[in-house]
């Protein structure tokens, strides 16, 4: 494509949404200029869905539940006054319990100021949290956050020879909607034994979020758990960032958590809009399907151009592949649908796989995400008037450069700064981009139908190994 031309195409297609100090640029994607009329009736069915949803319609039928993660952020859309209560209940539960924390008000057992937290947790129960603290915690911070995310022993190892002595000075918090996921327990367990060997009470610096009721909200309330935080059959642990799993241990490490949720408001009010071609999700979710016919015949590779943002490829990863990889649709017909999202960050990746972006298979199409902000003071050039953050940007602009010249495809989200009202709304957006691209391609974004099965089979080889033992 010409410049010409390319420039053409970027007057139509780049849209500016200054209330967040986002941009979002398609034009580099090789859509033909009657799309958006062919995708009509497609995308106005995915918006009149998606409005459905925020509603209340049950839109887990295997599970017969809603999907209201939107209004973790947004309360007054809730569909009754109960759940609009329990959420605002939860956050001011939650900015009070960690102001007391934070202040030195709630101590330990030993009277001592909490200054390690460790979060048990497994998927988006743990992801979400570690990708929050990565982009938007400042250092030095009096509180360290630690994270088990695994049944690996090893790994949990590690972690307590970090802390060290600090145990007495440890807070747990163990994240389960049920209260019997497996790897969470199992987590649970190893720091049981590791406060008993300290000669320490777990219940002193135990937090719970989990459903009421669950077998980990009676566990909590029997032993005096120092806090139980609510989690809710309509919000999935993908989509949980925005409740008691994210906002707790981001707002013990002092991130604002109000800026934070009201970033994914904004962002939720922008992507209500039902023009395709100024709403940044429906633009995303149609370059998506124009990628890969609709089928997820092509790869998303998320480049962020900043170490504050190298998790999202991962958190990415999590929600769309989880979210999309499914083999039957709504009717039940085997599809095998999904898309497969790869990423690091950049410029790091130039020297890694981006020779096979550029001259290898044309199978992928590349997200980059620049943040024009290098860093709170004002840098040093490192030559004539250049700086360090000058570089990083000027690598992102020519990889994308080189891939267009070899006809690969790309989006360029942009944003101003890394806040945690960006952050948030960065989360919404992909949030609603996956709902709406779900609704194109006619699957449940809802449920993981595989993911259960994975852990059916592995009950399965557990009880297999007991009878092996006492045989």
């Amino acid at each position: 494509m010409n410049h010409q031309k390319q420039w053409q195409r970027f007057q139509k297609y780049h849209q500016s949404y200054e209330e967040l100090e986002v941009s979002l640029d398609i034009s580099r994607m090789n859509f033909s200029e009657s799309f958006f009329e062919e995708m009509k009736e497609k995308i106005e069915h995915s918006f009149m869905s998606m409005e459905k949803l925020e509603k209340g319609a049950i839109a887990n039928p295997d599970e017969n539940r809603m999907v209201g993660h939107y209004w973790l952020r947004e309360s007054e859309l809730a569909p009754n006054a109960e759940i609009k209560k329990q959420i605002d209940e939860s956050i001011q539960q939650i900015s009070e319990f960690t102001q007391r924390i934070r202040s030195g008000e709630l101590l330990t057992e030993k009277g001592l100021v909490f200054e390690h937290v460790i979060l048990i947790g497994i998927g988006g129960s743990c992801l979400g949290p570690q990708f929050i603290d990565q982009a938007l915690v400042k250092l030095p911070n009096r509180i360290q956050l630690h994270f088990l995310d695994n049944t690996d022993a090893d790994g949990m190892d590690q972690v307590l020879a970090v802390i060290g002595d600090g145990l007495a000075k440890t807070m747990t918090i163990v994240v389960s909607k049920s209260g019997s996921t497996r790897e969470t327990t199992n987590g649970m367990l190893e720091m049981q034994w590791a406060y008993q060997k300290a000669n320490l009470n777990f219940s002193k610096h135990a937090v719970a979020i989990t459903s009421a009721g669950s077998k980990l909200d009676q566990l909590a309330k029997s032993e005096g758990w120092l806090q139980i935080f609510p989690m809710w059959d309509w919000v999935g642990g993908r989509t949980s960032v925005f409740s008691a799993v994210g906002l707790v241990p981001a707002s013990l490490r002092g991130v604002d958590i109000q800026m934070f949720m009201q970033g994914g408001r904004k962002m939720d009010r922008l992507t209500r809009n039902n023009d395709a071609l100024t709403n940044p999700a429906a633009l995303l979710a149609l370059m998506w399907y124009s990628s890969g016919e609709g089928k997820g015949t092509h790869d998303m590779v998320i480049l962020p151009y900043k170490d504050r943002l190298s998790l999202f490829s991962k958190y990415l990863q999590q929600l769309i592949m989880e979210s999309l990889g499914k083999e039957l649709d709504v009717d039940g017909n085997v599809v095998h649908q999904g898309m497969v999202v790869l990423g690091n960050k950049g410029s790091t990746d130039q020297h890694s796989y981006v020779q096979q972006l550029v001259a290898g298979k044309s199978d992928f199409f590349v997200t980059f995400i620049s943040v024009l902000k290098d860093r709170e003071e004002k840098s040093k050039p490192i030559e004539a008037h250049t700086t360090t953050g000058d570089y990083l940007h000027a690598f992102q602009l020519g990889t994308r450069e080189a891939l267009s010249a070899n006809g690969r495809q790309s989006i360029t989200i942009e944003v101003q700064e890394i806040t945690p009202q960006t952050v948030g709304a960065l989360i919404a957006l992909y949030e609603r981009t996956v709902g709406i691209y779900a609704t194109l391609i006619h699957i449940n974004a809802y449920h993981q139908p595989a993911v259960e099965a994975g852990k059916k089979a592995a009950g399965v080889a557990i009880a297999l190994q007991q009878q092996m033992i006492q045989f």
